[in-house]
């Protein structure tokens, strides 16, 4: 069990944390969840020790052994992998290098015998004779192979760095887990298998992930941060937002027919209260009036956007045509006589280990980009808006958002344009923000404003979650997955591709799988799928 008790954090005059009380007990798994910058990893630090809260305490059940998420992963470049897990249990490491110390002196004292038998006592009650075996179990279930397992932490690229660190997390069993975004870097397979690994973990869980699928795998509960509080409830991610919006739509309408109550009452008494024979009711009902107080709903704190792509016309049968199309970038042949027809249906996520592959295509299909060899056609009927991973060069001028998006506008009116940035939550001045001085969680906002501007019927989406937050990600879910049109995307969030396409595009060297099913049942249905994705991550990492 760990807990908080009146955690108090302030930073300058603003309180982050304020009177915080919350239990975390064994056995479950606690999603830690709050918007941007409501101090998830924060509170993380103060229960793990690295950051002293300015008032309260944390109390941890006596001999219970907390381990958490290393986030620095050049911390142990120096030290070989093996050791780097084992380190997740402190004591054990130092024990193991205490008695290679007294077994390695050659005046070995009859006090060395006694220390190192009590050593050896203390070892074997940790089990330090399976900590390598565990250490190994352990990597080799994230994908580190055994081979790797004696090189230094330095020899390895980052996505290896990310597994190693959280297997050090996980080592030892600890009473305590703290795992801060632990699917950053990871690839299909170690995901399930950390899945795999937290649903059967018996102990302590608090983790901090913007992967709503996983989340919804392996939480119990769910803890909010917001108002510099934290609320538990029970369930899991869906669970969670399902509910709350559902409490919150219930308390609205209660406070409604209270409202109308009220409004009646006041009717009475003002129509009434002169009259002598009605005295008497008017005032047991200004009585009841007094009595009925409208329920406190503070809203969340959390904004979320509201995204509706709304086509302008309704697009035919004839989407696109893309025959024997092909492309060659520094000397790779990225794209090779790529084939393949779009319905007036089809919701399609291309996915595949050359990332490069899908942004090549993207980017030809939306004009901006010459194929070498082959050719597409758009139907008459389609009008097209492209999403593009990087964006950099769109907004490297010096124009506000209002004058950047102006061009789109079919209404050439101020008002206009800001309804669509209020509605991606750019209040007041904002929208006099120069673009290029915009974060890349505001430039995406912008992005997506100017889509829903153009009304265009079919949407190309390359990596749109990256920069946004979970509030803005479902948002965007909600609304590519009510949209009328077709739309072609890629996404690295399991969760959006699942529950928007309906057809699966993998572009490989050998060219293209073309699968009409979920994103679930074509990885289910081919085990390559999963070793391709493994090589996606690992070339992202070479890249980086």
């Amino acid at each position: 069990m760990i807990q908080a008790s009146n955690i108090t954090l302030r930073l300058g005059k603003k309180a982050l944390f304020e009177d915080v009380n919350i239990k975390f007990t064994e056995s479950n798994c606690y999603g830690l969840i709050g918007a941007n910058g409501a101090g998830k990893s924060t509170f993380l630090k103060i229960l793990s020790g690295q950051l002293e809260p300015t008032s309260g305490d944390v109390i941890i059940t006596p001999g219970q052994r907390l381990s958490f998420l290393q986030q620095d992963h050049f911390k142990y470049d120096e030290f070989d992998v093996l050791s780097t897990v084992i380190m997740g249990n402190q004591r054990l490491y130092d024990i193991m290098k205490e008695k290679e110390v007294i077994y390695a002196k050659e005046d070995f004292t009859e006090e060395d015998g006694i220390k190192a038998s009590e050593l050896e006592a203390e070892f074997a009650n940790l089990n330090g004779w399976e900590a390598e075996s565990d250490a190994a179990t352990l990597l080799n279930g994230l994908g580190i192979e055994t081979e790797l397992h004696t090189v230094l932490m330095s020899e390895l690229n980052g996505s290896q760095k990310v597994k190693v660190l959280l297997a050090q997390a996980l080592f030892g069993n600890p009473d305590i887990l703290l795992l801060d975004e632990p699917t950053n870097h990871l690839d299909l397979d170690a995901i399930a298998w950390l899945e795999e690994f937290l649903i059967n973990f018996d102990n302590t869980v608090i983790v901090v992930s913007h992967d709503r699928y996983f989340l919804n795998k392996v939480c119990t509960h769910t803890a909010d941060i917001d108002y510099g509080k934290i609320q538990l409830y029970a369930g899991n991610y869906d669970f969670w937002f399902e509910s709350s919006q559902l409490m919150i739509k219930q308390m609205k309408e209660a406070n409604k027919k209270k409202e109308e109550k009220i409004k009646e009452l006041q009717e009475f008494i003002q129509r009434f209260s002169a009259n002598a024979s009605k005295s008497k009711q008017a005032t047991s009902r200004k009585r009841a009036l007094e009595k009925i107080e409208l329920d406190d709903i503070r809203p969340s704190s959390r904004k979320y956007p509201y995204i509706d792509f709304k086509p302008n016309r309704e697009i035919g049968n004839e989407v696109l045509t893309v025959t024997n199309l092909s492309k060659t970038i520094d000397g790779v042949k990225v794209l090779d006589n790529i084939s393949f027809t779009v319905g007036h249906d089809d919701k399609i996520a291309f996915v595949g280990p050359c990332t490069l592959a899908t942004s090549t295509l993207f980017k030809i299909l939306a004009g901006e980009m010459e194929p070498d060899e082959g050719d597409y056609k758009w139907g008459i009927t389609t009008s097209t808006s492209y999403f593009p991973k990087d964006n950099t060069a769109y907004f490297d001028c010096d124009d506000t958002i209002v004058d950047w998006l102006m061009p789109f506008s079919p209404e050439k009116d101020v008002t206009y344009v800001r309804g669509f940035l209020g509605r991606m939550l750019f209040a007041g001045d904002d929208g006099m923000k120069r673009v290029r001085v915009l974060s890349g969680g505001e430039r995406v906002r912008v992005m997506l404003s100017k889509m829903m501007i153009l009304g265009s019927n079919v949407l190309i989406f390359d990596e749109p979650t990256n920069h946004l937050d979970m509030e803005s990600i479902t948002a965007l879910n909600n609304g590519v997955i009510k949209f009328p049109g077709v739309v072609l995307f890629t996404s690295q969030d399991h969760q959006f591709i699942q529950t928007i396409a309906n057809r699966i595009i993998e572009i490989t060297p050998n060219g293209i799988i073309d699968k009409i099913s979920t994103y679930d049942e074509y990885l289910e249905n081919d085990e390559m799928a999963r070793k391709r994705q493994v090589m996606n991550i690992d070339r992202s990492d070479d890249q980086e």
